[in-house]
């Protein structure tokens, strides 16, 4: 065979080949876009261009055309060129079924794995009609459930209880719901235990050692109130909370105020202020 002949026999093999790697729909596209199909269509236009090139004659080592003769033909079929050109194609032709194969097996399992996943929703729907029929409660009509119930509303305590509460708190060192409670008190409407939750407020802050806002709390008792049962109690408190923070000429003057204003306190406030004195060295 001339070796135009076999150019153009090359040339129809490319031709086949490039429709069998075009494949079928977006998925054969997909395909082709992947780095092997890409460089595949790259060495068939390689080919292509390779055979034009003999058929023209402008080929190394090719003559022009000519009558097939016994020479021609046993010259083109021995020729190194026509052998490595089609070698090549039969490659190329091996690596777009490989492609095509995989190809195709990707499509099963994508087609396979939507199957299931329809199944899964449909069992999933059709369980959740069996559980709720008619949009209803499981065992109900839907028309037997009414509207959900309001939350309960917290109850709100009295002053009372709320101080009773957060003094038994205090017992125990829970100095954090002591806090609260008082404060809950303090936010409430005004009343005449107003004055032993502001005490309760000091007591919580001096055991959760704020002294400085412990301070503040006692002296408000005794601002608010100067002349209840509270007040010498109070000052006490702030002489002490003044003490741990290191402020001894304030609390001094504190003692000095409560000895001033009460002078006969009672025995239990009397003996606190004498130890009091004592550690801030108070004359």
């Amino acid at each position: 065979m001339h070796l135009a002949c076999i150019g153009r026999v090359a040339a129809s093999g490319l031709f086949a080949l490039l429709l069998a790697g075009s494949l079928s729909g977006g998925s054969a596209h997909a395909q082709l876009d992947s780095r092997e199909a890409i460089s595949l269509q790259d060495q068939i236009l390689e080919l292509r261009h390779e055979m034009r090139q003999m058929q023209s004659g402008g080929g190394e080592g090719s003559a022009p055309p000519m009558a097939p003769s016994s020479t021609s033909v046993d010259q083109g079929a021995g020729s190194p060129l026509t052998s490595q050109l089609l070698d090549r194609v039969s490659t190329l032709e091996a690596q777009v079924r490989d492609l095509r194969g995989q190809l195709d097996q990707l499509n099963n399992q994508v087609q396979q794995q939507n199957a299931a996943l329809s199944k899964q929703i449909g069992d999933m729907s059709f369980a959740v009609q069996q559980a709720h029929p008619e949009g209803g409660v499981p065992g109900g009509n839907a028309g037997d459930a009414g509207p959900p119930p309001p939350p309960a509303r917290p109850e709100r305590r009295t002053p009372e209880l709320a101080l009773q509460q957060g003094n038994a708190a205090l017992a125990h060192r829970d100095y954090a719901g002591a806090q609260a409670a008082a404060r809950e008190v303090l936010a409430g409407p005004k009343g005449p235990r107003q004055t032993d939750a502001q005490f309760l407020l000091a007591q919580s802050l001096a055991g959760q050692r704020q002294y400085q806002q412990a301070a503040t709390a006692y002296y408000d008792v005794y601002t608010h109130a100067p002349h209840s049962g509270r007040a010498p109690d109070a000052l006490l408190g702030v002489s002490a909370s003044l003490l741990a923070l290191g402020d001894k000429t304030d609390a001094c003057q504190a003692l000095q105020k409560l000895r001033a204003e009460f002078p006969s306190p009672q025995p239990r406030v009397s003996r606190a202020s004498l130890a009091l004195r004592g550690r801030g060295g108070c004359r």
